[in-house]
Formats: structure tokens, sequence, C-alpha cells
């Protein structure tokens, strides 16, 4: 991979356009949880201190092009100023003349946040109008938004075209994690690839077969997967009109010598409930009238074997119901194997997708993980071996 980073980049008496994500929940006009909010502050800072200003990009929410009051990105100037320790400034349009008067009136060393990119439809569009528009208020464009790169918009893709660009502090530290995950990575590398339907993540399996030594499949994936065996999984959650696509995976793996590993022991329970009543049964002795919700203690150990035999790991969804009690047991025991292991320095492990970093920080692992992505469909596209249109961009 080859894209520029802040420190190539000379920021001194110049305006930096820095596209962020900071589309985060807001109830009763607060922010309630302001992560992604603190990890464009290194960013922020780092132009700063280089002697640049800083005009932050960002969408809000899917007012599909029309101006939206409640989507409007003013909500978020409390928590800017609260992470940054600075005062932000506020233009109610990201193009245009209040964009650009706001611009002119920006003092050294200052903060200006634009109004939601997506007001206007010709964001979503890549319009070159809207891009060109963007890109007329600044010196330099950074890229610190890797959540948002698997689309080609104007404020993604478009700009990044037309002006000097470079990757941003958290941008550069995802690019860097997933080319040591899946581009350069350690070898031998094991893929965790859980979930509900094995239809969603087609694409995602047929790339990592071809990528990774092992394959660990869990969830109501595992159970289609099962199906296709000629394995009875009861009550069970599975895709039973996926079987011959499951199949002709198991022997695309098998061709280019990808192991995969499939559950050898089950947590079973007649409802899915807290609490609920459940057992362990070998696979294959599912009865009928249960359903499979878990991965059991006989799995978690084959998998913590292969976790050791291991160098890297990439992870994409739990192993169970990980949502309730005592369903998350499998999850919560690998993630906490994994963690160890990197805490050890013996595994890289990088994991990533809204139900994973869920899942992971409710086990109490995610704090020891090479690195958490929590760029939901970038992080799943990028697994997939799509390219980002976002990132392509930083690399023309």
């Amino acid at each position: 991979m080859s894209w520029k980073t802040l420190d190539q980049m000379d920021f001194a008496g110049k305006v930096a356009l820095v596209r962020v994500d900071i589309n985060v929940p807001v109830e009763a006009g607060h922010v309630t949880d302001a992560t992604r909010i603190e990890k464009i502050v290194p960013t922020v800072k780092a132009i700063l201190a280089k002697g640049g200003k800083v005009v932050l990009l960002a969408h809000f929410g899917r007012p599909k092009g029309q101006v939206v009051p409640e989507m409007s990105l003013q909500v978020t100037l409390p928590a800017l100023e609260g992470a940054l320790g600075l005062p932000v400034a506020f233009a109610s349009d990201c193009i245009g003349g209040p964009a650009k008067k706001a611009v002119a009136a920006l003092a050294e060393g200052g903060v200006l946040l634009l109004e939601n990119t997506r007001f206007h439809a010709g964001e979503e569009k890549n319009d070159p109008a809207m891009a060109a528009g963007l890109a007329a208020l600044g010196d330099i464009y950074v890229n610190d938004a890797f959540s948002a790169a698997h689309r080609a918009h104007a404020s993604t893709e478009g700009i990044a075209r037309l002006m000097p660009a470079c990757a941003g502090r958290l941008m550069e530290a995802e690019l860097q994690a997933l080319n040591a995950a899946l581009g350069q990575p350690q070898r031998p590398v094991v893929a965790v690839v859980g979930g509900a339907k094995v239809s969603t993540k087609l694409d995602l399996l047929g790339n990592l077969v071809a990528k990774v030594d092992h394959l660990v499949i869990g969830g109501g994936m595992a159970n289609t997967f099962l199906v296709a065996k000629g394995v009875g999984v009861g009550k069970s959650l599975a895709e039973r009109d996926m079987a011959d696509t499951a199949r002709a995976i198991l022997v695309k793996a098998d061709e280019v010598g990808c192991k995969i590993h499939l559950p050898v022991d089950l947590v079973v329970a007649r409802e899915f409930a807290a609490g609920a009543a459940n057992e362990v049964v070998a696979q294959g002795a599912c009865p009928d009238d249960a359903m499979i919700l878990d991965a059991g203690p006989a799995t978690v150990a084959a998998l913590s074997g292969v976790f050791e035999s291991c160098r890297t790991l990439i992870w994409n969804g739990p192993l169970g119901a990980f949502e309730i009690a005592p369903f998350d047991a499998a999850t919560n025991a690998a993630a906490a194997k994994a963690a160890a292991l990197t805490r050890a320095g013996k595994l890289v492990s990088v994991a990533g997708g809204g139900d994973t970093v869920a899942a992971l920080n409710k086990s109490g692992a995610a704090a020891d993980f090479t690195f958490i992505s929590t760029a939901g469909g970038a992080f799943l596209e990028w697994m997939e071996g799509k390219e980002l249109p976002g990132v392509a961009a930083l690399m023309a």
C-alpha cells in the first residue's frame, strides 16, 4: 500500500479539509457516545501543531440530499469542543457562500465544522461540481474516515482527486492494521467468521478461503455448513437453500489448502431466552425439537489450539447468540484466548464489524486486541477483497 500521511505534508499556513466520521448517536439533542469524535482528535491536533487550520467535513444520518434540521451537525459541537479542548466554529453549509465566509474568518490554529455534506444530493452522487466546491475551500485534503471509505462520494473520493491528499492518523492506523492482517500478514493466518447468514457473507468467505490458512465458521452460518454436510441441526436457524453454496466453499477451501473449522460440539436449547435450560451435545446429536445457540467447550478448546498455532487472526462475527447468556460463552472464551495470545506478543489480532465490536466489548477482550475497527461496511468490503474508493483515491 502506498499513501501519504500527515507527516509528509506541509500544513504551515494552510487550510486542511479533513473528512471525518462523527456520525454519532444523539438523544434529546445530546451526543450519547462520543467515541468517534474522540478518535479524530490526534489528526486535528497534529495538523494544528504543524501550523495548519482545520476544516471538518462530515455526514450525519441519511437526509438524502435534503436539508433536514434534526440532522444538522451543529448538535455535535459541544462534544467536539470537549474532546478537542478548543472552540469550534460552525458554518451553515459545506459549500458556497456560508462555507467560504466561515473559512475566511478562521483564525490561526482554528477549527471549523461545516454542515452535513449529505444535505446536498451531489455528495452521494459524487458530483464533480460538489467535489470542486469542497476543494475550493482549502489547500490539502485529509481523509480520516475509513468507515466511509467504501462510498465513492464527493467528500470521500471526488475531492481527493482535485488536491494534495493524505490519510489522517485514524485512517493510517486502519490501513496499517488491515495490511498487516491480510495484505502482508505473518503466517499462519486464521479468520473467524460468524453471524446468522451465509448469504450475506458469500463474497467474504470466497475471498478468505484463498487468503487464510484456517477459516473458523460460527453462529447461524455454521448451521448451514452442517446441513450441507448432512448433519442434523433440529430447529436451528439455517439457510437450507444455501447448502450447495456451502458445499462449493468447502470444496474450494480443500483445493487451496485452507482448513475450515466447524463446531465439534454444540450448546442446544428449546427456547432462545436468558438462562434457558440447555445442554451440550456432539455434532450431529441436536434433538429435533432443539436449536443450536452456541458452540460447545470442545470446540472452544480446538479453536484455542488453532489460535496458538497461528500468528495472525482476523475476526468478524460471534460464534453464537452472544447477546444472551449463557449463549455468549464460546465467543467470550475464544476472545479471551485471542486476547491472551496478543498480550503475550504471539498473535496479531484484528477485528471489526458491528456485532463483532459489541461481542468483544461484552467479553472484555477488545482492549487487548491489536486493532479493533469500528468501520462496519468498509471493514467488511475490505475483507471481501473489494477496492475501497476513498482509499484508492489517496493512492492516485
